[in-house]
């Protein structure tokens, strides 16, 4: 301590004069002071965000497109209508440069839920998208506002509307591109504002809004004069859903029009039924814009149909009232008019119907064409090129209409549900929007092709499980609780759903009804009405093991629903079940939450049941119950999240209780974007948390304290549900527009503690590299059709580093056993995890250079079984780490076969790499030799002689090693010593068992004949070089020079 504040050492306090005791306070103090700024740093210190955890970890798509998803619009550019853009209702916007034969996804950024795409004609690489579906179901998700694009898609901007939820139309002005027409829908579960007509006169800067009527009624379509952008129609509806109703049509509901561009409107129902309307699409014929067509719903449902004006809409005519037409109008209300003939009309429906003239009749499209139809775009260029978009994503027709090809290359579907087996690979199940449930592999030999996925049942799907134990039997499920136990070896299916008994009341069963499979017994089945019922015989009888869990609200059991037209689906079944959960620890302990706001638990396997949802605080009454929980580390822990979007609340809520319900902690952050569907525990980590949004995914490290959005290939979609598989240790993701996503591995984070965060660099220990094959086959697919991402079938290495690496060097080298290096690998860099993959196989082995490639030499062999060391190199710092290669357990291989497998594969590289020196130092005379007979060497004509009788003896000797002419294909040269060791290799290295007796023979015989050549070599550098060599010397030319083995080893291949 400094001499300032003791004049002597060893100083008694009551010793000090008035001075030194007013010096040690001080010294006293500034201890205190400087203990407190530590302390504050340690306890404000940033938690690790985002990136700074992931790094490089990568999520994966496996589809599937075999089934797409639903589409919500389409637009092309008319100058090239190869290039086109499908808006999806929850996997984003795609694009197309090939006429559908390939696209890509260019909206990963941001909300996935696509209401309008609109291309900017004057400009095509100027792209508009608005976001939010206006087909509102019960299942719709959410828009986060308008955006632009200058540059066909990769850049996008906010153009505002952020708080719009759903815009329905997007205008461009075919003249100037600074005038953009917006039509916003809004809110759809409560009042707002933001609704009506806008205008931007400067490209988005400001907005004008021209036509609004309440906070309740919104734009739900609107169409512009094509000859006269000053006119345009604007449908506007009133409409609004709860948990358990709909309701179509009220008093702001009107179609209008303007012909000043927006400045005053006016209505225009001269002819249209009196009273209450509802939705109304509006369309005028672009070739005849005084035509204009509008499908009406009205309180007077015989009036209901399309409406025809040859007008200008002054005056309207009711022309059709056929089902296809007047269909469930709030979700099928597009039409669209042919570019060329004003007669040609497509009404968008439960089918495509087309009409030929101007809407009399129409004809149904057949051709397969799913069901439920949002969207067509008619080629301006050839009017029978025709695009449309389903349910099941987009299909195209060439020949008017007739018949429609499906592009199955968009992954575009929506789970609902999903769960996972223990095969190997292992199997992902799930139910979709309106496309059934179905099976697929998480992995596949040529990657996860729509034939790998297999159809279970029909409908909407939603839960779809197997049987614990008998691989036979798969449990799936329709809306309203509609289950099956389906048996794929016979593919009978039985239902099984509980059914009311003498006395009960109607079950009520959720739109999305749960149904989980027990952890303690296989044959076990749990399912939910508004009663919790159990089978213990795999669904041949039911017990209930509650009372009613929910509120039992008469008011939320409203039947009919939908406002002017009925529309009882089972969408708005309320006063239900919709999620469960089982404790692993013990069986008596079961979670239930309902669509009307109730948690329930029973701890002593359902004759008892406590209400939990009074002790949350800050949750608003009848909050729908998204998810819950129990904790597999502590049965009197669960975790829970709800959702209150349906009554316009968009605030995430989750929460942790770890006293069986009695008290709930809240985990939500201001990180966390979108409302919360689904959080689930880690397997093994109780810190490690997982949750499912809206708007993407939350992974949480620390139980909930701090939360950070995964964004490394996954975009910001719904997540519905998710699974973890236990034995890969995989997240596996039900997307609700992005198919199944799957994080492999997620072990590392289960790792990560503030000390390790701290280091400047350490290794997390890998899983050990399994050495298995995929297979594969011969397959020309072609580009048409969606191929799911395979795991990388590499081993790990993982490190965490506490910053980037920028400057300096860094690299990966790995060491056998013996301390011989045998690979190295570029390292990953990033800040948080990195996962830097390695193959464990000896590089290529070094080939002779030949006319024609080597085939069969292309890898090297695999590296067998042991503990390789991991050395990391950062620029002066060095880290080490080992890793383990293990064969695959189920290998059917024995030790002694894998161990002939090294030691063959491993003397044919060796013989190889022999070869390939021994023809490089005959190559490098005849080359040398040839080149000095021609240029130093031209004058000393004997000498000239000598050389090309060495450069002509080399080739001879050259072509006995290596093919020397011909091509790779059909003008193919006989093998030479090089090809037949080549081959031998890759046929036995292709094979991790044992070689045939036949190639063991095979081996023995061009082993003789490399070592031949070999020697042949060695005499021809120490008598014939060094006597050619001496002549040069003599002549004072310089000598041919050749390079040893160890240099043409280290030389570059």
């Amino acid at each position: 301590m400094p001499d300032i504040f003791f004049e002597k050492r060893n100083l008694n306090f009551s010793e000090m004069n008035i001075i030194q005791k007013t010096k040690w306070a001080m010294l006293v103090w500034c201890g205190v002071l400087w203990a407190g700024m530590i302390t504050t740093y340690a306890q404000t210190k940033k938690p690790l965000k985002g990136g700074k955890i992931f790094g490089t970890m990568q999520a994966r798509h496996i589809g599937p497109a075999v089934m797409s998803g639903r589409v919500s619009d389409i637009d092309g550019v008319n100058s090239d209508p190869k290039t086109f853009y499908v808006g999806t209702a929850g996997g984003g916007v795609w694009k197309t440069t090939s006429g559908g034969v390939n696209f890509r996804p260019v909206f990963d950024k941001h909300s996935q839920s696509i209401g309008k795409v609109t291309v900017d004609q004057q400009n095509p690489k100027t792209i508009w998208v608005g976001t939010g579906e206006p087909w509102v179901r019960n299942s719709v998700s959410v828009g986060t506002g308008l955006y632009k694009t200058n540059d066909g898609g990769k850049n996008w901007k906010l153009m505002g509307f952020k708080d719009s939820e759903r815009i329905s139309e997007i205008i461009v002005h075919p003249k100037n591109s600074d005038i953009v027409y917006v039509g916003v829908l809004g809110h759809l579960w409560d009042a707002h504002k933001t609704r009506g007509v806008y205008k931007t006169e400067d490209g988005g800067k400001t907005w004008k809004q021209l036509l609004y009527v309440d906070e309740n009624t919104g734009l739900a379509d609107m169409a512009m004069d094509a000859k006269n952008p000053e006119v345009i129609y604007a449908s506007m509806w009133q409409f609004r859903r709860s948990p358990d109703f709909f309701e179509s049509g009220g008093k702001g509901s009107a179609l209008y029009k303007t012909t000043d561009g927006g400045k005053t409107w006016k209505k225009i129902h001269n002819g249209f039924p009196k009273g209450i309307l509802g939705r109304m699409a509006v369309q005028s014929a672009p070739s005849k814009p005084n035509i204009v067509y509008a499908t009406v719903e009205s309180e007077k449902r015989a009036k209901n149909g399309l409406y025809k004006s040859t007008d200008g809409g002054a005056n309207w005519k009711l022309i059709n009232t056929d089902f296809g037409v007047v269909v469930r109008p709030f979700y099928f209300a597009r039409l669209v008019v042919d570019p060329k003939d004003e007669n040609k009309v497509f009404k968008m429906g439960l089918n495509l119907i087309i009409s030929k003239d101007g809407g009399k009749r129409f004809r149904t499209v057949g051709s397969g064409v799913h069901s439920d139809m949002h969207a067509v775009w008619v080629n301006p260029q050839n009017t029978k090129n025709i695009l449309v978009g389903t349910d099941g994503g987009v299909y195209q027709s060439f020949d008017d209409g007739m018949f429609f090809m499906h592009l199955k290359n968009l992954p575009i579907s929506q789970f609902y549900r999903v769960s996972v087996d223990n095969e190997r690979p292992y199997n992902v199940y799930g139910g979709l929007q309106d496309n059934g449930s179905w099976v697929g592999p998480s992995r596949s030999s040529n990657g996860v092709q729509n034939r790998d996925w297999s159809n279970l049942g029909g409908g909407d799907g939603f839960v779809a499980m197997r049987h614990p134990k008998n691989k036979n039997l798969v449990y799936c499920e329709m809306q309203g609780g509609k289950m099956w136990r389906y048996n794929l070896s016979s593919g009978q299916r039985k239902t099984i759903t509980p059914m009311p008994q003498q006395n009960d009341p109607k079950y009520r069963f959720n739109w999305n009804t749960p149904a989980i499979l027990s952890v303690h017994n296989p044959n076990r089945l749990y399912m939910g009405s508004q009663f919790l019922h159990i089978s213990n015989d795999n669904g041949e009888s039911w017990k209930k093991i509650s009372p009613d869990l929910t509120t039992n609200s008469p008011k939320r059991q409203r039947r009919a629903s939908g406002g002017l037209t009925p529309d009882v689906s089972a969408a708005e079944t309320n006063t239900t079940i919709f999620t469960i959960s089982e404790s692993v620890l013990d069986e008596k302990v079961i979670w239930v939450g309902t669509d009307d706001g109730h948690l329930q638990v029973t701890t002593d396997g359902g004759k008892n049941w406590m209400n939990t949802t009074p002790n949350i605080k800050g949750l608003p009454k009848n909050t729908w119950c998204s998810s819950v929980e129990a904790s597999r580390f502590d049965k009197n822990t669960a975790y829970a999240t709800f959702d209150g979007h349906r009554t316009g609340d968009k605030k995430a809520y989750v929460y942790q209780t770890t006293d069986g319900g009695k008290t709930w902690k809240p985990l939500a952050t201001a990180d966390i974007k979108g409302y919360a569907h689904v959080i689930r525990e880690d397997l093994k980590s109780r810190d490690l948390l997982f949750l499912g949004t809206e708007l993407g995914l939350y992974i949480s490290i620390d139980q909930g304290k701090n939360w950070s959005r995964f964004k490394n290939n996954l975009p910001m979609v719904s997540i519905r549900d998710m699974v973890l598989q236990a034995d890969e240790d995989d997240l596996v993701m039900g997307t609700h527009g992005r198919g199944i996503i799957i994080i492999d591995d997620i072990s590392p984070l289960r790792k990560i503690t503030p000390e390790i965060a701290s280091k400047k660099l350490y290794f997390l220990k890998s899983k050990p590299i399994i050495i298995r094959s995929l297979g594969g086959g011969q397959e020309f697919p072609g580009a048409a059709e969606f191929v799911g991402e395979n795991p990388n079938p590499a081993g790990k290495i993982i490190y965490f580093q506490k910053k980037r690496h920028i400057f300096g060097s860094m690299k990966i080298e790995i060491f056998d056993a013996k301390g011989n290096k045998v690979s190295t690998v570029p390292a990953a860099k990033s800040a948080g995890l990195n996962v830097v993959y390695w193959n464990p196989r000896l590089k290529a082995p070094k080939t002779p250079k030949a006319k024609t490639f080597t085939f069969g030499a292309f890898n090297g062999p695999l590296l067998p079984e042991g503990t390789y060391t991991v050395k990391l190199t950062k620029g002066k710092d060095k880290f080490e780490t080992t890793i383990e290669v293990k064969t695959d357990p189920n290998s059917p291989y024995t030790a002694a076969d894998r161990k002939a497998y090294q030691q063959t594969t491993m003397r044919l590289y060796n013989l190889i790499e022999k070869l390939a020196y021994t023809a490089n130092v005959v190559q490098t005379i005849m080359k040398d030799a040839t080149a000095k007979a021609k240029n130093e060497a031209k004058g000393n004509k004997r000498l000239v002689k000598k050389l090309k009788a060495m450069s002509n003896e080399m080739a001879k000797f050259n072509s006995e090693l290596v093919i020397t002419s011909g091509d790779n294909y059909t003008d193919s040269a006989e093998e030479r010593l090089n090809e037949k060791l080549a081959a031998l290799y890759g046929e036995i290295s292709g094979y991790s068992g044992r070689p045939s007796k036949d190639q063991l023979q095979r081996v023995d015989v061009l082993e003789k004949k490399v070592e031949a050549a070999y020697q042949r070599m060695l005499k021809i550098k120490s008598k014939e070089l060094k006597s050619m060599n001496d002549r040069l010397a003599k002549a004072k030319i310089g000598e041919i020079k050749v390079k040893t083995m160890e240099e043409f080893k280290k030389s570059d291949k």
